[in-house]
């Protein structure tokens, strides 16, 4: 197995020459410079030869050599085709990568993992595009894809905000949907010197470790996520009030306080103070009023 020599900026500048690669702005093209980031995201994603890992935005290679090196099989998914033979120069000498030209989001990674992995669980490890990086994690949480964990780079205020808890300005419902599904970790902070070209903003290493089982029981999990998603959509409004003027809930005012009080809270509560636990509890008195209840 070849060592990998792209985590050197020479070496990225050199292939981007050779190709005339432009960086594409509609794709959020920030290719990683930094072999102590690269060394550190695989050691955080614990990858083995027993492992598939599916890498999202895989750009011109860099993170791809070192993902070959660690793991049994790589899967590569790729949007932008001018993409598609620069990945080909780079990952000729490992035979254990497959790289995909598509959109992430249009692509049935359940059905890839069945195909490439028996539907055994695969690891996710990608440097994601900043503007796509919620839908991606929550599609792979969503669609049911058997994924083990999921150790991305993300813009830093993203990870703060998948890692914090009630009462903290960047609490939300990004927040609470990831916890619901895994247990987040963030690995590293990583300067945007790290990257080509430099983004504005700071990066952070976040490693989201799936849970066996949700540590909440709820009786609908859509109900679930309308509820959190209505208490966050106005900030300033009261909880009581946010699921009230909710487009998706459809329930009676004074069944929603009387919930609300069953919780222990007053009616001046806001969603940001309540944790998964309580969202959860307030999920399931509200459940039987609602159309999905037998």
């Amino acid at each position: 197995m070849m060592r990998p020599t792209l985590g050197n900026p020479q070496n990225t500048i050199e292939i981007l020459q050779k190709y005339d690669f432009s960086f594409q702005k509609k794709f959020g093209q920030n290719f990683l410079i930094d072999t102590h980031v690269l060394d550190k995201i695989i050691l955080a994603a614990g990858i083995t030869k027993d492992d598939m890992v599916l890498e999202i935005g895989p750009g011109i290679g860099t993170m791809t050599q070192y993902l070959a090196g660690a793991a049994g099989k790589v899967v590569a998914v790729e949007i932008d085709k001018n993409l598609i033979p620069i990945l080909s120069d780079t990952l000729k000498d490992y035979d254990n990568v497959t790289v995909i030209n598509e959109d992430v989001l249009k692509l049935d990674i359940k059905k890839l993992a069945g195909e490439e992995h028996a539907g055994r669980p695969i690891k996710v490890v990608a440097n994601l595009p900043y503007y796509i990086t919620t839908p991606i994690i929550m599609g792979l949480f969503e669609h049911d894809v058997p994924v083990e964990s999921i150790t991305v780079m993300v813009q830093k205020e993203v990870a703060d905000r998948m890692q914090t808890g009630p009462g903290s300005k960047d609490y939300g419902a990004l927040s609470l949907a990831v916890q619901y599904y895994a247990e987040p970790y963030i690995v590293a902070n990583v300067p945007p010197n790290c990257f080509m070209p430099r983004p504005k903003v700071g990066s952070a290493v976040i490693r989201l470790t799936r849970h066996e089982k949700p540590p909440v029981e709820v009786k609908d999990e859509r109900l679930l996520f309308d509820i959190i998603r209505a208490s966050f959509n106005q900030r300033r409004k009261t909880l009581a009030n946010g699921l009230n003027n909710s487009g998706t809930l459809d329930l009676p005012k004074e069944e929603i306080t009387k919930a609300i009080e069953k919780l222990g809270k007053g009616p001046g509560v806001r969603g940001e103070s309540l944790t998964l636990e309580e969202f959860a509890r307030l999920s399931n008195y509200l459940y039987p009023l609602t159309a999905a209840a037998p």
